[in-house]
C-alpha cells in the first residue's frame, strides 16, 4: 500500500509466518484502508485477511480491542496447532499502531512492541515448547493486494 502511514511487521522466517500489516489512519484516528502481506501456512493467511476485516473502518482504540481469540473465533475456529498465527494478527495490528504513534510522536506507546519484533509464537506461546518449528506448514506468500477475485 503506497500511502500507508503505519506498518508492523511480526514473525520469524525461521518460525516460517511473517506478517506484515499496513495501514492508513486518518486525522480521526480511524483506519481507512488496510492491507497484508504473509509468508507462512493457509492459517497465517487467513488470519491476516481476517484481521484486515475486522479493524477496517474502527478507531485505532477499536482496532486494539481485537484479540487472538476474536480473530480464531471469526474464522470458525483454528486447530490448537495453529492458534499462533491468530495471536500474529492481533501482533500485527498492535505493531502498525505503534509504528503509526512512532511516527507521529517519535515514540511508542509504552506496553507496545517495536513494529517489527519476533513474534510470540516462536517464544512458544503456541505450545510448541522448547526446539519447536513449523516447517511442515505449507509456505505461501500472499499480498491481499494480489488475490485473486473472489
Amino acid at each position: 500500500m503506497d500511502d500507508a502511514n503505519a506498518i508492523g511487521e511480526v514473525g520469524n522466517p525461521k518460525c516460517g509466518d511473517v506478517m506484515k500489516i499496513y495501514l492508513k489512519i486518518n486525522d480521526q484516528e480511524v483506519i481507512e484502508d488496510i492491507k497484508f502481506e504473509t509468508f507462512g501456512c493457509a492459517a497465517a493467511i487467513a488470519t491476516s485477511s481476517m484481521i484486515t476485516e475486522m479493524a477496517k473502518g474502527k478507531t485505532i482504540t477499536e482496532a486494539l480491542k481485537i484479540n487472538n481469540k476474536d480473530v480464531a473465533e471469526a474464522l470458525g475456529g483454528l486447530p490448537p496447532a495453529k492458534l499462533h498465527c491468530s495471536l500474529l494478527a492481533q501482533e500485527g495490528i498492535e505493531a502498525a499502531v505503534a509504528d503509526y504513534f512512532i511516527r507521529k510522536t517519535g515514540k511508542a506507546p509504552e506496553g507496545f512492541k517495536t513494529p517489527y519484533s519476533t513474534c510470540s509464537a516462536c517464544s512458544g506461546s503456541c505450545g510448541g515448547g522448547a526446539g519447536h518449528d513449523h516447517e511442515e506448514e505449507e509456505e505461501i506468500f500472499v499480498s491481499e493486494d494480489h488475490r485473486a477475485a473472489e
